[in-house]
């Protein structure tokens, strides 16, 4: 198994999806798209037709609204291909033909030059499929790098209807037990991380629960996301979101902790 960090699986998508968008004989016979539709920012390339989907995708450009309003990024700086296979084996296909280094993994996201593309199958699950792909492609069109554990964990929160993402991720109940037996998630260690299959059930669990923390939380540190976020937009050095965290809000991981045996309805 191969040890891909999200910097390296995008630059090893780069050449692939430039070869892709050229046209490449090979790719348009394995998969024919017969229906393109533009949402937003999102110009969506399916093998079946996308009539069933369509107020999925509405609520895809939605999303980069949602992103805007809390994490104050911009609109997304370039169009951005969403490629939908009808099956799970033609899905497999045409990533192995594509990214033949790349682990398959359910969906995946790439980008090359600012331009992100995101490659999924119909099944049950999709809709999170895509909300957690395009997550990802909306903040890469602006940002130049997100730390791994924060790539995850706003993809993660944001992967859910909106409705479902304050109260009802599956992640918070067991989250509230992990913390009632002292597994409280070290910041820190997410930090560490560089390769996406560092990434397990525990490690998606607690990134989101620092993002949903900083976005529900006090308001300093809310601001604290949102001005590193600024910083990494900028090409200003950023550092550490964690130092920044500790310097405006005392007992950090105690917050966390609070946070969430108060959090209700």
């Amino acid at each position: 198994m191969h040890r891909f960090s999200r910097r390296q699986l995008l630059a090893l998508g780069g050449a692939a999806v430039s070869q892709f968008a050229l046209g490449g004989m090979r790719c348009h016979a394995a998969s024919p798209w017969i229906d393109h539709q533009s949402y937003g920012p999102f110009q969506c390339h399916a093998s079946f037709p996308l009539g069933n989907l369509e107020p999925l995708f509405q609520e895809l450009s939605a999303l980069e609204l949602e992103l805007q309003r809390t994490l104050a990024v911009p609109p997304a700086a370039q169009t951005i291909d969403v490629f939908l296979l009808e099956d799970k084996r033609r899905h497999q296909e045409l990533l192995r033909q594509l990214f033949p280094q790349v682990p398959y993994r359910r969906a995946l996201y790439v980008q090359r030059g600012g331009r992100g593309s995101v490659y999924a199958y119909r099944h049950r699950e999709v809709a999170v499929d895509l909300r957690h792909e395009c997550t990802h492609a909306l903040l890469h069109t602006n940002l130049s790098v997100v730390p791994l554990w924060l790539d995850e964990g706003l993809a993660e929160y944001f992967e859910m209807p909106a409705a479902d993402r304050a109260f009802d991720h599956p992640h918070l109940q067991r989250l509230r037990l992990n913390l009632r037996f002292g597994l409280i998630p070290e910041l820190e260690a997410l930090e560490s991380l560089e390769d996406l299959s560092d990434m397990g059930g525990a490690e998606y669990r607690y990134s989101w629960a620092w993002v949903h923390f900083m976005l529900h939380g006090p308001l300093p540190v809310h601001r604290a996301l949102v001005h590193y976020l600024a910083d990494i937009r900028r090409g200003n050095p950023p550092g550490k979101l964690s130092t920044r965290l500790h310097q405006t809000t005392p007992r950090l991981k105690h917050q966390l902790v609070i946070h969430f045996k108060k959090w209700r309805r």
